[in-house]
Protein backbone atom coordinates (compact mmCIF):
# COMPACT_ATOMS: atom_id res chain seq x y z
CA UNK A 1 0.00 0.00 0.00
CA UNK A 2 2.79 2.42 0.97
CA UNK A 3 4.64 1.51 -2.26
CA UNK A 4 1.53 2.63 -4.65
CA UNK A 5 1.25 5.89 -2.28
CA UNK A 6 5.17 6.34 -3.17
CA UNK A 7 4.66 5.62 -6.61
CA UNK A 8 1.59 7.99 -6.99
CA UNK A 9 3.58 10.85 -4.64
CA UNK A 10 6.14 10.47 -7.77
CA UNK A 11 4.07 10.56 -10.30
CA UNK A 12 2.65 13.82 -9.04
CA UNK A 13 6.07 15.54 -8.71
CA UNK A 14 7.43 14.74 -11.72
CA UNK A 15 3.80 16.19 -13.13
CA UNK A 16 4.16 19.54 -10.96
CA UNK A 17 7.79 19.53 -12.33
CA UNK A 18 6.59 19.55 -15.88
CA UNK A 19 4.06 21.92 -15.50
CA UNK A 20 6.41 24.24 -13.82
CA UNK A 21 9.17 23.49 -16.93
CA UNK A 22 5.92 24.62 -19.55
CA UNK A 23 4.88 27.51 -17.53
CA UNK A 24 8.32 28.57 -17.37
CA UNK A 25 9.27 28.55 -21.08
CA UNK A 26 5.65 30.10 -21.72
CA UNK A 27 6.82 32.59 -19.56
CA UNK A 28 10.46 32.97 -21.55
CA UNK A 29 8.94 32.79 -25.26
CA UNK A 30 6.21 35.62 -24.28
CA UNK A 31 9.18 38.09 -22.34
CA UNK A 32 11.11 37.04 -25.73
CA UNK A 33 8.49 37.67 -28.14
CA UNK A 34 7.12 41.17 -26.50
CA UNK A 35 10.53 42.25 -26.72
CA UNK A 36 11.01 41.28 -30.40
CA UNK A 37 7.49 42.96 -31.34
CA UNK A 38 8.64 46.04 -29.01
CA UNK A 39 11.83 46.08 -30.99
CA UNK A 40 9.79 46.17 -34.73
CA UNK A 41 7.79 48.28 -33.73
CA UNK A 42 9.85 50.88 -32.57
CA UNK A 43 9.62 54.17 -33.67
CA UNK A 44 13.68 54.51 -33.38
CA UNK A 45 14.06 53.19 -36.90
CA UNK A 46 14.37 54.63 -40.12
CA UNK A 47 13.57 52.97 -43.31
CA UNK A 48 16.35 53.21 -46.21
CA UNK A 49 15.06 52.35 -49.71
CA UNK A 50 17.05 52.32 -53.11
CA UNK A 51 15.68 53.54 -56.41
CA UNK A 52 18.04 53.18 -59.55
CA UNK A 53 17.41 53.37 -62.86
CA UNK A 54 13.95 53.98 -64.79
CA UNK A 55 11.11 53.71 -62.65
CA UNK A 56 8.57 50.73 -63.47
CA UNK A 57 6.31 48.27 -62.37
CA UNK A 58 9.37 47.11 -60.35
CA UNK A 59 10.57 49.95 -58.77
CA UNK A 60 6.72 50.99 -57.68
CA UNK A 61 6.13 47.66 -56.53
CA UNK A 62 9.76 47.71 -53.74
CA UNK A 63 8.57 50.99 -52.70
CA UNK A 64 5.19 50.25 -52.09
CA UNK A 65 5.90 47.11 -50.50
CA UNK A 66 8.56 49.07 -48.37
CA UNK A 67 6.62 51.87 -47.22
CA UNK A 68 3.68 49.26 -45.98
CA UNK A 69 6.56 47.35 -44.10
CA UNK A 70 7.51 50.82 -42.56
CA UNK A 71 3.98 51.22 -41.70
CA UNK A 72 3.78 47.54 -40.06
CA UNK A 73 6.87 48.13 -37.87
CA UNK A 74 5.85 51.43 -36.32
CA UNK A 75 9.26 53.14 -37.67
CA UNK A 76 9.69 56.52 -37.70
CA UNK A 77 10.95 57.24 -41.22
CA UNK A 78 11.73 56.00 -45.19
CA UNK A 79 14.40 57.52 -46.74
CA UNK A 80 14.03 56.94 -50.84
CA UNK A 81 17.72 57.14 -52.00
CA UNK A 82 17.07 58.12 -55.76
CA UNK A 83 18.93 58.45 -58.85
CA UNK A 84 16.66 58.01 -61.71
CA UNK A 85 16.65 59.40 -65.41
CA UNK A 86 12.90 59.11 -65.69
CA UNK A 87 10.34 56.25 -65.98
CA UNK A 88 6.31 55.47 -66.64
CA UNK A 89 3.85 57.77 -65.63
CA UNK A 90 1.37 55.32 -63.97
CA UNK A 91 4.23 53.90 -62.05
CA UNK A 92 5.48 57.46 -61.12
CA UNK A 93 1.66 58.42 -59.65
CA UNK A 94 0.78 55.37 -58.20
CA UNK A 95 4.15 55.49 -55.63
CA UNK A 96 3.30 59.50 -55.25
CA UNK A 97 -0.32 58.27 -53.91
CA UNK A 98 1.51 55.50 -52.31
CA UNK A 99 3.48 58.54 -50.25
CA UNK A 100 0.90 60.59 -49.65
CA UNK A 101 -1.22 58.61 -48.17
CA UNK A 102 1.54 57.03 -46.31
CA UNK A 103 1.47 57.02 -42.23
CA UNK A 104 5.41 57.39 -41.95
CA UNK A 105 7.02 60.19 -43.14
CA UNK A 106 8.47 59.72 -46.40
CA UNK A 107 11.81 61.74 -47.67
CA UNK A 108 12.88 61.16 -50.93
CA UNK A 109 16.89 61.80 -51.08
CA UNK A 110 18.41 62.01 -54.49
CA UNK A 111 22.12 60.61 -54.01
CA UNK A 112 25.21 59.92 -54.03
CA UNK A 113 26.90 62.76 -55.22
CA UNK A 114 26.37 63.03 -59.08
CA UNK A 115 23.05 61.17 -59.17
CA UNK A 116 19.51 62.80 -60.89
CA UNK A 117 16.21 62.95 -60.13
CA UNK A 118 15.11 63.62 -63.76
CA UNK A 119 11.80 63.55 -64.94
CA UNK A 120 9.69 61.32 -63.13
CA UNK A 121 12.21 61.46 -60.40
CA UNK A 122 11.53 65.19 -59.87
CA UNK A 123 7.36 64.94 -59.03
CA UNK A 124 8.23 62.37 -56.83
CA UNK A 125 10.35 64.76 -55.11
CA UNK A 126 7.82 67.14 -55.02
CA UNK A 127 5.47 64.62 -53.50
CA UNK A 128 7.67 63.70 -51.11
CA UNK A 129 7.38 65.10 -46.98
CA UNK A 130 11.31 65.85 -47.19
CA UNK A 131 12.51 66.84 -50.56
CA UNK A 132 16.57 66.54 -50.29
CA UNK A 133 19.53 66.26 -52.24
CA UNK A 134 23.00 65.52 -52.19
CA UNK A 135 25.98 67.83 -53.21
CA UNK A 136 26.33 67.69 -56.90
CA UNK A 137 23.16 66.09 -57.91
CA UNK A 138 20.48 67.59 -60.23
CA UNK A 139 16.87 67.88 -60.86
CA UNK A 140 13.85 68.27 -64.00
CA UNK A 141 13.62 67.95 -67.30
CA UNK A 142 9.71 66.87 -65.89
CA UNK A 143 8.33 67.23 -69.64
CA UNK A 144 5.98 64.29 -70.21
CA UNK A 145 6.64 62.61 -73.64
CA UNK A 146 5.83 59.73 -75.50
CA UNK A 147 6.77 56.42 -75.92
CA UNK A 148 7.14 55.22 -79.68
CA UNK A 149 6.29 58.39 -81.03
CA UNK A 150 7.32 59.87 -84.93
CA UNK A 151 9.57 62.96 -84.08
CA UNK A 152 9.14 65.77 -85.90
CA UNK A 153 5.49 64.83 -87.49
CA UNK A 154 3.70 67.99 -88.28
CA UNK A 155 0.16 68.69 -86.71
CA UNK A 156 -3.07 67.80 -88.28
CA UNK A 157 -4.17 70.36 -90.53
CA UNK A 158 -7.13 72.43 -89.40
CA UNK A 159 -10.09 73.55 -90.76
CA UNK A 160 -9.20 76.96 -92.86
CA UNK A 161 -12.66 78.60 -91.00
CA UNK A 162 -12.64 76.84 -87.82
CA UNK A 163 -16.00 77.18 -85.44
CA UNK A 164 -15.26 78.12 -81.93
CA UNK A 165 -17.89 76.21 -80.95
CA UNK A 166 -16.30 72.85 -81.62
CA UNK A 167 -12.31 74.14 -80.95
CA UNK A 168 -13.70 75.29 -77.58
CA UNK A 169 -12.78 71.78 -75.92
CA UNK A 170 -9.56 71.53 -77.59
CA UNK A 171 -8.30 74.82 -76.38
CA UNK A 172 -5.61 74.69 -73.41
CA UNK A 173 -4.35 78.28 -72.49
CA UNK A 174 -3.80 81.39 -73.94
CA UNK A 175 -4.28 81.89 -77.99
CA UNK A 176 -0.51 83.09 -77.55
CA UNK A 177 0.39 79.34 -76.09
CA UNK A 178 -2.24 77.80 -78.14
CA UNK A 179 0.08 79.27 -81.02
CA UNK A 180 3.81 78.38 -79.72
CA UNK A 181 2.09 74.80 -79.49
CA UNK A 182 1.76 74.64 -83.01
CA UNK A 183 5.12 76.29 -83.95
CA UNK A 184 6.61 73.32 -81.75
CA UNK A 185 4.93 71.27 -83.44
CA UNK A 186 2.13 69.78 -80.57
CA UNK A 187 -1.03 67.69 -81.00
CA UNK A 188 -4.17 68.86 -79.00
CA UNK A 189 -3.19 65.23 -77.32
CA UNK A 190 0.05 66.30 -76.27
CA UNK A 191 -0.93 69.59 -74.94
CA UNK A 192 -3.68 67.93 -73.33
CA UNK A 193 -0.70 65.83 -71.43
CA UNK A 194 1.39 68.51 -70.37
CA UNK A 195 -1.45 70.95 -68.95
CA UNK A 196 -2.03 67.63 -67.03
CA UNK A 197 1.43 67.27 -65.80
CA UNK A 198 2.06 70.84 -64.98
CA UNK A 199 -1.25 71.01 -62.96
CA UNK A 200 -0.34 67.85 -60.97
CA UNK A 201 3.28 69.00 -60.25
CA UNK A 202 1.94 72.35 -59.09
CA UNK A 203 0.19 70.36 -56.87
CA UNK A 204 1.85 68.52 -55.24
CA UNK A 205 4.52 71.84 -54.86
CA UNK A 206 1.89 74.01 -53.23
CA UNK A 207 0.76 71.01 -50.85
CA UNK A 208 4.10 70.75 -49.15
CA UNK A 209 4.95 74.29 -49.66
CA UNK A 210 7.56 74.48 -52.33
CA UNK A 211 8.17 76.20 -55.42
CA UNK A 212 5.22 75.55 -57.78
CA UNK A 213 6.28 78.41 -60.66
CA UNK A 214 10.20 76.48 -60.71
CA UNK A 215 7.82 73.28 -60.89
CA UNK A 216 5.62 74.25 -64.15
CA UNK A 217 8.84 75.69 -65.69
CA UNK A 218 10.70 71.89 -65.35
CA UNK A 219 7.41 70.47 -67.02
CA UNK A 220 6.90 73.09 -69.54
CA UNK A 221 10.96 73.52 -70.97
CA UNK A 222 12.48 70.82 -69.52
CA UNK A 223 14.45 73.06 -67.12
CA UNK A 224 16.83 71.74 -64.56
CA UNK A 225 18.55 72.92 -61.36
CA UNK A 226 21.82 72.08 -59.25
CA UNK A 227 21.29 70.98 -55.33
CA UNK A 228 22.49 74.46 -54.21
CA UNK A 229 20.28 76.55 -55.82
CA UNK A 230 17.66 74.31 -56.11
CA UNK A 231 17.36 74.66 -52.45
CA UNK A 232 18.11 78.48 -52.81
CA UNK A 233 14.87 78.71 -54.79
CA UNK A 234 12.56 76.62 -52.38
CA UNK A 235 12.58 73.36 -54.34
CA UNK A 236 13.90 71.54 -52.19
CA UNK A 237 14.09 70.83 -48.12
CA UNK A 238 17.60 70.33 -47.53
CA UNK A 239 21.01 69.30 -48.88
CA UNK A 240 23.14 67.02 -47.37
CA UNK A 241 25.94 65.25 -47.94
CA UNK A 242 24.97 61.77 -45.99
CA UNK A 243 21.64 60.16 -44.59
CA UNK A 244 23.20 60.70 -40.98
CA UNK A 245 23.72 64.71 -42.35
CA UNK A 246 19.88 64.31 -43.51
CA UNK A 247 18.01 63.15 -40.34
CA UNK A 248 20.14 65.56 -37.95
CA UNK A 249 18.94 68.51 -40.51
CA UNK A 250 15.12 67.33 -40.40
CA UNK A 251 15.13 66.71 -36.88
CA UNK A 252 12.38 69.22 -35.61
CA UNK A 253 10.57 70.09 -39.12
CA UNK A 254 7.20 70.13 -39.49
CA UNK A 255 5.61 67.92 -42.46
CA UNK A 256 2.19 68.07 -43.66
CA UNK A 257 0.78 64.19 -43.46
CA UNK A 258 -2.62 63.15 -44.27
CA UNK A 259 -3.67 62.71 -40.70
CA UNK A 260 -2.52 66.12 -40.19
CA UNK A 261 0.88 67.98 -39.70
CA UNK A 262 3.89 66.19 -37.77
CA UNK A 263 7.15 67.14 -36.08
CA UNK A 264 10.12 64.97 -37.14
CA UNK A 265 12.43 63.38 -34.68
CA UNK A 266 14.88 61.96 -35.92
CA UNK A 267 18.37 62.41 -35.14
CA UNK A 268 18.42 59.05 -33.25
CA UNK A 269 16.95 57.42 -36.03
CA UNK A 270 18.63 54.09 -36.34
CA UNK A 271 19.23 53.00 -40.60
CA UNK A 272 17.44 50.25 -40.98
CA UNK A 273 18.46 49.19 -45.24
CA UNK A 274 15.96 47.36 -47.30
CA UNK A 275 17.82 46.98 -50.75
CA UNK A 276 15.87 45.60 -53.83
CA UNK A 277 16.05 41.98 -53.47
CA UNK A 278 16.42 38.88 -56.20
CA UNK A 279 12.75 39.23 -57.81
CA UNK A 280 13.12 43.20 -57.85
CA UNK A 281 15.97 43.42 -59.62
CA UNK A 282 14.62 40.78 -61.98
CA UNK A 283 11.08 42.47 -62.55
CA UNK A 284 13.55 46.09 -63.03
CA UNK A 285 15.49 44.04 -65.89
CA UNK A 286 12.18 43.06 -67.89
CA UNK A 287 10.43 46.33 -66.89
CA UNK A 288 13.32 48.68 -68.04
CA UNK A 289 11.62 50.30 -71.47
CA UNK A 290 14.43 48.95 -73.80
CA UNK A 291 13.79 45.28 -72.73
CA UNK A 292 10.18 45.88 -72.72
CA UNK A 293 9.93 47.15 -76.02
CA UNK A 294 12.11 44.19 -77.72
CA UNK A 295 9.42 41.98 -75.59
CA UNK A 296 6.95 43.47 -77.63
CA UNK A 297 8.27 43.62 -80.61
CA UNK A 298 9.00 39.65 -80.35
CA UNK A 299 5.43 38.61 -78.91
CA UNK A 300 3.88 40.64 -81.78
CA UNK A 301 6.23 38.84 -84.74
CA UNK A 302 6.60 35.34 -82.44
CA UNK A 303 2.22 35.29 -82.72
CA UNK A 304 2.15 36.39 -86.45
CA UNK A 305 4.44 33.39 -87.71
CA UNK A 306 2.89 31.14 -85.56
CA UNK A 307 -0.90 32.05 -86.79
CA UNK A 308 1.45 31.85 -90.65
CA UNK A 309 2.35 28.10 -89.68
CA UNK A 310 0.22 26.65 -87.84
CA UNK A 311 1.75 24.05 -85.57
CA UNK A 312 5.04 25.32 -85.00
CA UNK A 313 4.79 26.10 -81.38
CA UNK A 314 7.69 27.20 -80.71
CA UNK A 315 7.04 30.69 -82.13
CA UNK A 316 3.01 31.13 -80.67
CA UNK A 317 4.87 30.16 -77.19
CA UNK A 318 7.31 32.47 -76.71
CA UNK A 319 5.00 35.19 -79.24
CA UNK A 320 2.52 34.82 -75.79
CA UNK A 321 5.03 34.92 -72.97
CA UNK A 322 6.86 38.10 -74.31
CA UNK A 323 3.33 40.10 -75.01
CA UNK A 324 2.52 39.29 -71.23
CA UNK A 325 5.57 40.42 -69.91
CA UNK A 326 5.40 43.67 -72.08
CA UNK A 327 1.90 44.44 -71.70
CA UNK A 328 3.07 44.03 -67.79
CA UNK A 329 6.01 46.24 -68.08
CA UNK A 330 4.05 49.11 -69.97
CA UNK A 331 1.83 48.54 -66.92
CA UNK A 332 -1.22 47.83 -69.53
CA UNK A 333 -1.82 44.62 -67.53
CA UNK A 334 -1.90 45.47 -63.35
CA UNK A 335 0.58 42.85 -61.48
CA UNK A 336 -2.36 40.49 -60.45
CA UNK A 337 -3.45 40.10 -63.90
CA UNK A 338 -0.34 39.86 -65.73
CA UNK A 339 1.25 37.20 -63.06
CA UNK A 340 -2.57 35.16 -63.58
CA UNK A 341 -2.32 35.41 -67.13
CA UNK A 342 1.23 34.07 -67.50
CA UNK A 343 0.30 31.42 -65.03
CA UNK A 344 -2.88 30.23 -66.91
CA UNK A 345 -0.78 29.85 -69.95
CA UNK A 346 1.58 28.21 -68.39
CA UNK A 347 -1.02 25.65 -66.90
CA UNK A 348 -2.18 25.63 -70.22
CA UNK A 349 0.97 24.87 -72.44
CA UNK A 350 1.73 21.80 -69.88
CA UNK A 351 -1.43 20.33 -70.30
CA UNK A 352 -0.99 20.61 -74.11
CA UNK A 353 2.19 19.01 -73.71
CA UNK A 354 0.22 16.03 -72.91
CA UNK A 355 -2.51 16.32 -75.41
CA UNK A 356 -0.44 17.36 -78.13
CA UNK A 357 3.55 15.83 -77.92
CA UNK A 358 5.88 18.62 -79.15
CA UNK A 359 9.19 17.11 -78.03
CA UNK A 360 8.96 19.07 -74.77
CA UNK A 361 8.56 22.33 -76.25
CA UNK A 362 5.14 23.43 -74.96
CA UNK A 363 6.08 21.70 -71.98
CA UNK A 364 9.32 24.04 -71.40
CA UNK A 365 7.32 26.99 -72.47
CA UNK A 366 4.67 26.35 -69.66
CA UNK A 367 7.33 25.87 -67.31
CA UNK A 368 8.97 29.33 -67.86
CA UNK A 369 5.66 31.26 -68.18
CA UNK A 370 4.45 29.48 -64.78
CA UNK A 371 7.78 30.46 -62.51
CA UNK A 372 7.36 33.72 -64.51
CA UNK A 373 3.89 34.65 -63.56
CA UNK A 374 4.09 33.26 -60.08
CA UNK A 375 7.56 35.80 -59.11
CA UNK A 376 5.31 38.35 -60.51
CA UNK A 377 2.76 37.59 -57.90
CA UNK A 378 4.96 37.30 -55.56
CA UNK A 379 5.08 40.38 -53.26
CA UNK A 380 6.95 39.57 -49.98
CA UNK A 381 4.40 39.63 -47.53
CA UNK A 382 3.30 36.85 -45.56
CA UNK A 383 1.10 35.67 -47.68
CA UNK A 384 2.96 35.74 -50.70
CA UNK A 385 3.45 32.72 -52.81
CA UNK A 386 6.93 31.11 -51.58
CA UNK A 387 9.90 30.36 -53.83
CA UNK A 388 10.15 26.74 -52.20
CA UNK A 389 6.47 26.52 -53.82
CA UNK A 390 7.20 27.97 -57.11
CA UNK A 391 10.33 25.35 -57.27
CA UNK A 392 8.10 22.87 -56.17
CA UNK A 393 5.96 22.51 -58.18
CA UNK A 394 8.12 23.29 -61.44
CA UNK A 395 9.91 20.47 -60.70
CA UNK A 396 6.85 18.43 -60.71
CA UNK A 397 5.96 19.96 -63.85
CA UNK A 398 9.20 19.71 -65.37
CA UNK A 399 8.85 15.45 -64.42
CA UNK A 400 5.74 15.48 -65.87
CA UNK A 401 6.90 16.97 -69.59
CA UNK A 402 9.96 14.98 -69.33
CA UNK A 403 7.94 11.58 -68.63
CA UNK A 404 5.66 12.56 -71.37
CA UNK A 405 8.47 13.18 -73.94
CA UNK A 406 10.19 9.85 -73.16
CA UNK A 407 6.99 7.96 -73.75
CA UNK A 408 6.32 9.46 -76.73
CA UNK A 409 10.02 9.08 -77.90
CA UNK A 410 9.95 5.37 -77.02
CA UNK A 411 6.74 5.12 -78.71
CA UNK A 412 8.20 6.99 -81.80
CA UNK A 413 10.89 4.05 -81.71
CA UNK A 414 8.72 0.74 -81.28
CA UNK A 415 8.12 -1.23 -84.43
CA UNK A 416 4.71 -0.95 -85.72
CA UNK A 417 2.26 -3.78 -84.26
CA UNK A 418 -0.39 -3.06 -87.13
CA UNK A 419 -0.50 -2.28 -90.49
CA UNK A 420 0.91 -2.40 -93.70
CA UNK A 421 4.58 -1.93 -92.18
CA UNK A 422 4.55 -4.71 -89.79
CA UNK A 423 3.83 -7.36 -92.52
CA UNK A 424 7.50 -6.53 -93.90
CA UNK A 425 9.63 -9.41 -93.07
CA UNK A 426 6.88 -11.18 -91.84
CA UNK A 427 6.98 -15.40 -92.68
CA UNK A 428 4.01 -17.46 -94.08
CA UNK A 429 2.95 -20.14 -96.58
CA UNK A 430 2.13 -20.10 -100.05
CA UNK A 431 -1.79 -21.41 -100.24
CA UNK A 432 -1.11 -22.35 -103.97
CA UNK A 433 1.43 -23.05 -106.43
CA UNK A 434 2.06 -19.67 -108.46
CA UNK A 435 1.30 -19.15 -111.79
CA UNK A 436 3.35 -17.16 -114.46
CA UNK A 437 2.41 -13.66 -115.41
CA UNK A 438 4.42 -11.66 -117.53
CA UNK A 439 7.87 -11.38 -115.62
CA UNK A 440 6.29 -12.29 -112.33
CA UNK A 441 4.86 -15.10 -110.49
CA UNK A 442 1.84 -14.56 -109.00
CA UNK A 443 -0.59 -16.33 -106.41
CA UNK A 444 -1.98 -16.53 -102.53
CA UNK A 445 -0.09 -16.78 -99.04
CA UNK A 446 -1.46 -16.86 -95.62
CA UNK A 447 0.60 -14.00 -93.40
CA UNK A 448 0.00 -13.64 -89.64
CA UNK A 449 -3.48 -15.10 -90.05
CA UNK A 450 -4.77 -13.00 -93.34
CA UNK A 451 -5.03 -14.25 -96.88
CA UNK A 452 -2.54 -11.90 -99.26
CA UNK A 453 -2.60 -11.73 -103.07
CA UNK A 454 1.23 -12.28 -103.25
CA UNK A 455 3.80 -12.39 -106.13
CA UNK A 456 7.47 -13.30 -106.18
CA UNK A 457 10.22 -13.78 -108.80
CA UNK A 458 10.50 -17.23 -108.61
CA UNK A 459 8.18 -20.53 -108.81
CA UNK A 460 6.51 -21.02 -105.24
CA UNK A 461 4.68 -24.23 -104.93
CA UNK A 462 1.79 -24.97 -102.22
CA UNK A 463 3.12 -24.85 -98.47
CA UNK A 464 6.52 -23.15 -99.39
CA UNK A 465 7.58 -21.29 -96.52
CA UNK A 466 8.24 -17.27 -97.80
CA UNK A 467 9.03 -14.40 -96.32
CA UNK A 468 7.36 -11.00 -97.07
CA UNK A 469 9.75 -8.44 -98.89
CA UNK A 470 7.46 -5.75 -100.00
CA UNK A 471 3.79 -4.32 -99.70
CA UNK A 472 2.20 -2.62 -102.51
CA UNK A 473 -1.40 -1.71 -102.45
CA UNK A 474 -3.36 -5.07 -101.20
CA UNK A 475 -0.50 -7.01 -103.29
CA UNK A 476 2.70 -8.30 -100.97
CA UNK A 477 5.86 -9.21 -102.73
CA UNK A 478 7.41 -12.53 -101.05
CA UNK A 479 10.88 -14.76 -101.66
CA UNK A 480 10.84 -18.65 -100.90
CA UNK A 481 12.96 -19.33 -97.99
CA UNK A 482 15.36 -21.96 -98.33
CA UNK A 483 14.64 -25.34 -96.41
CA UNK A 484 17.36 -25.61 -93.29
CA UNK A 485 19.65 -28.42 -93.11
Amino acid sequence: MQGKQAIRAGKSRRLNLFAAVFLLGTLLAGISLSHQLLAQNSPDRALVLTVQGAIGPATMDYVTRGIRRAETEGMGLVVIEMDTPGGLMNSMREIIKTILASEVPVATYVSPQGARAASAGTYILYGSHIAAMAPATNLGSATPVQMGGIPGTEPTEQPSEPQESEQAPESEGTADEQEDSKRRGETAMERKVLEDAVSYIRGLAERHGRNADWAEQAVREAVNLGAAEALERNVIDVVAPNLRDLLQQIDGRTVRMASGDRTLSTADLELVRAEPDWRTNLLSVITDPNVAYFLMIIGFYGIIFELANPGAIVPGVIGAISLILALFAFQVLSVNYAGLALIMFGLAFIVGEAFMPSFGMLGVGGIVAFVAGSVILMDGSHRDISLPTIGGTAIVAAGFILWTVTRFIGLRRRHPVSGSEQLTHEQGEALDTFTRDHEHYTGHVRISGERWNARSGQPVTTGDRVRVTGIEGLTVTVEVLEDEG
